[in-house]
């Protein structure tokens, strides 16, 4: 009994004692002040004293299969678009490992729903890859960097420049396609993703944990980050240090942790989803519409 009390106590402390990106005593992935707190730049006037809500774009979305090449590979893609015909803005949207299915491509319909064209390149169909791989084939980094290069040219999109979405996987291949293909140099302006793979998928364990890709060092454009309070140890870790990398830099970067959420906030199905997983994601829409927005005008 004494044992017991002693443990509780034990524990008890370690959670009550902790600081402010301190960690708790059994969630080290855990912090208690998440980064948008830090300056509250979230604070809006016009809701806490006038009671006012920013009111989203809804548009009528249409969607067209087309395809185009890269190299040899033909690569199918998804082309989501407001219905009335007008130019948008143009938003390359890259899956990860999941790929594009049901689930998946809402996210790009509900993209295009707030204004904007949004292709969406399926590099797992094109290049013979399975649902869900664990290796990585750096090809479809070059598929997606040529998947921006032909959104430009489509008479729907409006400007010279575009941004890109991702979730998982898709925030590695954007990355490299902004980096290694220079992508980031002329054509895309920003670059958002919720819960990113920042390491490449066939470095070693311990790199997954403790690193993350020395690409991201030279992510120029605006970036935003989306992840789950409860996301996977080995996934938050990177985010992070990539955040915190990119601050000291004086790089335009913001990370948004959800509170009550893990992966896939964005995608869970109704047999699983939760309302914290809905509120999520419907923020997260919004926040990443004004972000495109702000940077593609």
């Amino acid at each position: 009994m004494r044992s017991f009390i002693f443990l509780f106590c034990l524990m008890s402390t370690s959670v009550f004692a902790a600081e402010p990106w301190g960690y708790t005593y059994d969630k080290s992935w855990v912090r208690y002040l998440y980064p948008q707190d830090e300056k509250k730049w979230w604070w809006d006037d016009a809701w806490w004293e006038e009671g006012q809500i920013p009111v989203p774009q809804n548009h009528k979305v249409v969607m067209e299969r087309m395809s185009y090449k890269s190299g040899d590979t033909e690569v199918p893609a998804y082309l989501f678009r407001p219905k009335d015909g007008k130019q948008y803005p143009g938003v390359l949207f890259q899956h990860g490992r999941r790929g594009l299915d049901e689930l998946t491509l809402l996210h790009p319909r509900r993209l295009a729903a707030r204004g904007f064209v949004v292709l969406a390149p399926d590099l797992w169909f094109a290049n013979f890859i399975d649902k869900f791989p664990i290796e990585h084939d750096y090809k479809v980094e070059k598929d997606a960097a040529r998947g921006i290069e032909f959104l430009l040219t489509l008479p729907q999109v409006k400007g010279k420049k575009i941004c890109t979405v991702s979730h998982t996987r898709g925030g590695y291949i954007t990355l490299k396609a902004l980096v290694t293909y220079k992508k980031q140099d002329k054509e895309v302006a920003c670059w958002v993703s919720y819960y990113p793979h920042l390491q490449d998928p066939n470095a070693a364990e311990p790199m997954q944990i403790y690193k993350y890709a020395p690409e991201a060092e030279d992510l120029k454009v605006p970036a935003l980050i989306f992840m789950g309070e409860h996301d996977q140890y080995q996934r938050q870790r990177p985010i992070i240090f990539v955040y915190e990398s990119l601050k000291e830099k004086k790089r335009d970067i913001r990370l948004i942790v959800y509170p009550g959420v893990g992966r896939g906030f964005d995608f869970r199905p109704p047999n699983v989803r939760t309302f914290a997983d809905d509120l999520a994601s419907k923020d997260a829409m919004q926040r990443t519409a004004q972000f495109l927005r702000k940077h593609l005008k």
